[in-house]
């Protein structure tokens, strides 16, 4: 099965941000809106509840996409993004620059604001998350320093949403890509993860892309050895798997752990 791995060449060459775009559609009924209404809650809950603030926060593996920020812009105040692909950072760039053409993520962005107690706020949010993002940059999960040639003080804390399962081949390169991460993170920073259980491929138009299947029990441990301690473990397992030949995912995780 390892041959089934997709590498970053192909990343390169084949993925496409803007028909990635479409699983965030939210309320078109994709499989985009399950994960996105389970990790928007966890989310909100983690950011507004104050159990993580801080100044400074870098997201790894944005993709093209914000969603993983939008509580998160209400305690940190610097954000940095970043991916290992160019399309996607200047998808993102798209964004942040309120171009034409830019994906519209309103109905993300109310949804959230929804969550926080005021739907009516999204104009205002998204302003804020595009005061809060300073830079976005390059990013590599398998160098020591993912960040690389660029380097920053360590963060507050880390976010990090359907990456590495994508970036990893196998669960000894996961782990390592963790300590990698970990070495972006302040003793005592917090680590906000995300993602799909038990998915060994998902679709991006036509092209198709393996990745590192998941349980709970790997993510836990692989935590633990490489210097995190687990504060919060959400899982939700799928009630319905139809759509299989998109995404074989059987359910989504959101963790929170500290770096010991």
């Amino acid at each position: 099965p390892m041959a089934a791995f997709t590498g970053g060449e192909v990343y390169k060459a084949e993925f496409d941000p803007t028909a990635y775009l479409e699983y965030f559609k939210f309320g078109g009924g994709t499989l985009g809106d399950e994960f996105l209404a389970f990790v928007l809650k966890h989310y909100c809950k983690t950011f507004t509840s104050g159990a993580v603030t801080g100044h400074t926060l870098i997201d790894i593996g944005s993709g093209p996409t914000i969603y993983q920020l939008l509580s998160a812009c209400e305690s940190f105040k610097e954000i940095t993004a970043s991916d290992y692909i160019d399309q996607n950072c200047q998808e993102l760039q798209k964004w942040l620059k309120n171009e034409p053409g830019a994906f519209d993520w309103t109905p993300v962005v109310q949804h959230v604001c929804e969550l926080e107690g005021d739907r009516n706020k999204w104009a205002e949010k998204e302003r804020k998350l595009r005061g809060a993002i300073k830079r976005v940059l390059k990013c590599d999960v398998h160098k020591s320093n993912p960040l690389d040639p660029v380097v920053l003080p360590p963060a507050d804390c880390l976010v990090s949403s359907l990456c590495l399962e994508a970036a990893c081949k196998d669960q000894s390169s996961y782990r390592a890509a963790l300590r990698n991460i970990s070495s972006l993170l302040k003793p005592g920073g917090h680590l906000v993860l995300s993602g799909d259980l038990g998915s060994s491929f998902y679709m991006v138009g036509p092209k198709k892309f393996f990745c590192l299947v998941l349980t709970e029990e790997f993510l836990r441990g692989a935590l633990s050895a490489t210097g995190f301690t687990v504060e919060t473990a959400e899982v939700l397992s799928r009630a319905d798997v139809a759509q299989h030949d998109i995404c074989d995912f059987s359910g989504m995780y959101f963790i929170l752990a500290r770096k010991n």
